[in-house]
């Protein structure tokens, strides 16, 4: 069986990810990037060795996996070097990407514009994981019929990662990112500023709080790229959104409890559509509480316990106090899952509630 190769420019959080599930599939990888660190690092993770694992095989795909204004200019250096491969970009913006690709003459046939929804908190390829698409939706925005080939071969890629590919054009893919990425982007950001006058009492604040601000840790250089090249729509969701914050400011002027009620109950409605896995579609869960003694070993322990079952960890979180002799941790399975795993746990004498 002939092997599969690729090569990845930009060995970041994304472009690692993929260079690692590549290899664990066999494929031969490529990896670069700009910063000799990330390059190295990215490498040694990989197990490339040198500049390519089979400097004699030419890759079918180039995956560039740069930030959004190196993108192409990447792909113009790539053209030359790999006239016979499909190109596929990353970024989370792409009508600008299409103008700009159509003015290469027949490169558009081996272009499909990607965009995998999935993410860590951490960027670089010391974030980097595997499994990292498992499961997510991967959005591919080429509309062009002619490159039908290099569809195909980019639909095999994302299900070889694990990911879910979805097609739609590149402006409805930027009319939705607005408002379902780069706004939250921007609302995290501007609430970040705005309670920059509490200084040090930010301590106090609470969870719901936290919440609203992890977006606010995002580096500046990428998100200020992102936001400038998928500006209109970007400009017409953050209108959108003062319209509806204008709507609440008048109810609570007016004291109208009514319309706030309204406002919450449509808020309540797209929230419940959120139950799923980032990208997929909502799913139910049922939910175990398992009180965990305050000891080193008992998180391992009890993952043991959820793999000697087979019982899948959809989603999980931890409470815990300092000094506090005791946590919970609460899990997130199917029903069938939870019920095994509930009968399970109580039968090696664990403290487990179901909920």
């Amino acid at each position: 069986m002939t092997q599969r190769g690729a090569r990845i420019v930009g060995a970041g959080l994304i472009g690692t990810s993929i260079a690692l599930r590549l290899k664990e599939r066999g494929w031969s990888v490529e990896i670069s990037d700009t910063d000799a660190v990330n390059e190295a690092i990215a490498r040694d993770l990989v197990g490339v060795a040198s500049v390519s694992a089979d400097p004699e095989l030419e890759p079918e795909l180039v995956i560039v996996a740069t930030p959004p204004n190196s993108v192409l200019e990447t792909m113009k250096q790539e053209i030359g070097r790999h006239p016979n491969a499909t190109f596929i970009d990353v970024s989370s913006t792409k009508t600008k990407l299409y103008v700009e690709i159509a003015t290469i003459s027949e490169f558009k046939k081996r272009f499909v514009g990607t965009h995998p929804i999935s993410g860590r908190e951490s960027g670089g390829p010391q974030s980097a994981r595997s499994d990292l698409f498992d499961g997510r939706a991967w959005i591919i925005t080429s509309e062009n019929k002619e490159n039908a080939d290099s569809i195909r071969l980019t639909e095999e890629f994302i299900r070889v990662l694990g990911g879910v590919p979805y097609q739609m054009t590149p402006a409805e893919h930027d009319h939705l990112f607005a408002r379902i990425s780069h706004l939250p982007q921007v609302l995290s950001t501007s609430l970040a500023a705005s309670v920059e006058s509490v200084g040090g009492s930010i301590d106090l604040a609470g969870q719901g709080l936290r919440d609203m601000l992890r977006l606010s840790g995002s580096k500046a250089e990428l998100w200020s790229e992102i936001l400038l090249a998928n500006s209109d729509e970007v400009l017409e969701s953050i209108d959108e959104l003062k319209m509806k914050i204008s709507e609440i400011e008048r109810a609570i002027k007016q004291g109208d409890l009514d319309q706030l009620a309204a406002i919450f109950a449509i808020a309540n409605s797209v929230h419940g559509k959120l139950s799923g896995k980032h990208g997929l579609r909502p799913r139910e869960y049922t939910y175990l509480n398992v009180v965990i003694e305050d000891k080193p070993g008992q998180l391992g322990a009890l993952f043991n316990e959820c793999a000697e079952i087979e019982a899948n960890i959809e989603d999980l979180t931890l409470e815990h106090s300092p000094k506090q002799e005791t946590g919970l941790i609460r899990l997130a399975l199917s029903e069938t899952d939870a019920e095994n795993l509930r009968l399970h746990l109580l039968g090696k004498g664990w403290r487990v509630h179901r909920q």
